[in-house]
């Protein structure tokens, strides 16, 4: 696909460039639900600026500017699309998350079993903490928060991620997955107490170290290596 530049006083070439990407609509699952959640105005600017990431492969606002293919100067280009991104609409809890439930609608029947899974990984300076759902052996991002920290995330970061996505998937049996970051106590007790409220049964499992003491009794301590316990099969989990 080739490049197409949009000088702010060329029209024409603005006209052309719309003409082309009015033209190429998304899937019409994606299409309907846009439509109907954003005005005509921010649904072809949304179009556009999805069709230069796949062009330009580019995240910064200041490339997108750049190449966005509307007759205005470059800086009101940089504004218009840094106003759109914070519109309240675009939220991810009334725009990401009514879609993410459509898509996991088609794929799994209320009351069947959704299995979700907590990462946090390092992009750059970002320490990007999320949770997915597995889906056709991919996890599908949901819901994620970006800490003001580098290292490992603490429960009140754990719960403030999860507990939307309860409420979010409610008609569902849940399984949490992590590793050995969400093994805390706190957290293993909120999602208890959870469960004892919730519609439908909230399960969890995270990866523990060999040499963390597991009670489970006053008199009945020991170390969690010693418990004779059978790792569960990832085919149990899938």
């Amino acid at each position: 696909m080739n490049r197409i530049n949009c000088p702010q006083n060329d029209k024409n070439a603005y006209s052309i460039s719309c003409s082309f990407i009015i033209s190429m609509d998304f899937l019409p699952f994606y299409q309907d639900y846009l439509q109907n959640s954003l005005s005509k105005n921010k649904f072809l600017l949304l179009r556009i600026l999805v069709w230069l990431l796949q062009v330009h492969k580019q995240v910064r606002i200041e490339r997108l500017a750049a190449y966005l293919p509307i007759p205005i100067l470059y800086q009101s280009r940089r504004k218009k699309i840094q106003r759109f991104l914070v519109e309240p609409c675009l939220s991810l809890v009334l725009f990401w998350f009514s879609l993410i439930k459509l898509i996991v609608e088609e794929e799994f029947k209320p009351g069947s079993r959704l299995t979700l899974v907590l990462d946090r990984t390092q992009w750059q300076d970002k320490n990007v903490f999320m949770i997915s759902v597995v889906w056709r052996k991919r996890a599908f991002p949901i819901y994620w928060i970006l800490l003001e920290k580098k290292g490992s995330s603490n429960v009140k970061e754990q719960i403030a991620l999860i507990r939307p996505v309860l409420k979010l998937f409610s008609d569902y049996d849940l399984l949490i997955l992590g590793d050995r970051e969400f093994h805390g106590v706190e957290l293993s007790y909120w999602l208890k107490k959870r469960n004892r409220r919730a519609k439908n049964p909230i399960y969890f499992a995270f990866r523990e170290r060999k040499d963390v003491y597991i009670r489970r009794s006053k008199k009945n301590e020991k170390r969690f290596q010693y418990l004779n316990l059978t790792p569960i099969p990832s085919s149990h989990i899938n």
